[in-house]
């Protein structure tokens, strides 16, 4: 029977993989800088991941994966680990299970065994293809299109701002099937796929367009039933998008200890800053919100965890909470350290460009938001 410090105290198997993911953070922190400036895999980022298994989990145990099926929990409190020390690194991760989560729960025994395997391992890099030039959070009016025709799937669409794009081994791509949408496989070197990289962000991230001309693939390469990628698509989504507020909450912490180390060490007017003024409130208001993001993030990893599609509301709240929580503990953080915090190449400078684009990807604060305010006028009807 469970007491009442159980309810707060994450179970055995999790710290384990909160010990383990901490290992790697700090393995990788001699190199966090560079990746955190490359547009490519870094390929000792890459390695050290590898190396540390952690990527099983984000497979399931049947294909050489750590547990039964995805745990969204496990993946929560590894990303608060390496979110905090590597964005490359985080991402490098997460995508492991979101570029090939839909092939895990919707794919052929062939592709699962080709693939996810692979993926556990770290010997094919997985992306998924979504967005377009012209279409961001309304995925229903994506243009690419997806045609069976003598055997084969014939693939046609650009897509755009895909994360690990160019560097990617196979992509799993959304496109309009008939009436309905449809998630297919693309093995990276397929004849007429393309990748361009005609953007960057204020964080620079493993990012490129990709174009596909008149791609074919196997009919098996469907994912799921045809005319049914949007369910696989949500299932991702739904099992991953906590795992943001982890990250976040990891990057707020670390912005916060920066702040810490500043404020306890340096000087003025004869004490130090963190006696100084409203340096003593930034900071206590810095950790009063990572605690609150923190047990928001833990519950809705818990519940996804047991039911992903039933709990994507805390999900979603989670990663709302979490990444504004993080943009805000940041910019205190950075005013604590006043001109040293924006000093480029810096890690507060880092942590406060890393921090904005986590209230965009992976469902934006507005559209959450409107999405959350239906779901609670519908259900109070």
């Amino acid at each position: 029977m469970s007491t009442e410090q159980d309810l707060f105290t994450l179970p055995q198997r999790y710290l384990d993989v909160q010990a383990a993911a901490r290992e790697l953070a700090a393995d990788c922190s001699d190199i966090a800088a560079r990746a955190d400036e490359s547009d490519s895999i870094d390929p000792d980022v890459r390695k050290r991941l590898a190396a540390s298994r952690l990527a099983e989990i984000v497979v399931p145990a049947a294909y050489g994966g750590r547990f039964d099926k995805v745990d969204s929990l496990a993946v929560t409190v590894v990303r608060e680990a390496l979110g905090a020390e590597c964005a490359h690194l985080d991402s490098m991760f997460a995508m492991q299970g979101i570029g090939s989560y839909g092939i895990g729960v919707g794919g052929s025994e062939t592709l699962k065994e080709e693939w996810l395997p692979k993926v556990a391992r770290l010997d094919a890099i997985a992306a998924l293809g979504l967005t377009e030039p012209g279409v961001g959070s309304d995925l229903k009016a994506l243009t690419t299109t997806i045609v069976e025709r003598d055997g084969k799937l014939v693939v046609n669409g650009h897509k755009s701002f895909i994360t690990n794009g160019g560097d990617a081994d196979f992509y799993s791509i959304l496109g309009r099937e008939g009436d309905g949408y449809s998630l297919v496989l693309v093995p990276a070197d397929t004849p007429g796929l393309r990748t361009e990289r005609p953007h960057q962000i204020i964080a620079p991230h493993v990012l490129s367009d990709v174009v596909l001309d008149n791609v074919e693939v196997p009919v098996d390469n469907r994912i799921g039933e045809p005319g049914k990628g949007f369910a696989l698509v949500l299932a991702t989504l739904a099992t991953f998008r906590v795992s943001v507020a982890g990250a976040a909450v990891g990057l707020a912490q670390a912005a916060l200890d920066e702040a810490v180390a500043h404020a306890r060490t340096r000087e003025g007017f004869g004490v130090t800053l963190a006696r100084l003024g409203s340096v003593p409130e930034h900071l206590a208001k810095c950790w009063m919100d990572i605690e609150m993001a923190r047990s928001l993030t833990y519950r809705a990893a818990a519940a996804s965890a047991r039911d992903a599609r039933a709990n994507l509301h805390l999900s979603s709240m989670a990663k709302v909470a979490a990444t504004e929580i993080a943009a805000s503990v940041v910019d205190r953080s950075v005013q604590v350290a006043g001109r040293f915090g924006l000093v480029r190449g810096g890690k507060l400078e880092r942590l406060y460009r890393e921090a904005r684009p986590m209230r965009i990807y992976e469902g934006s604060t507005e559209v959450i938001l409107d999405s959350l305010a239906k779901q609670l006028v519908r259900d109070a009807g």
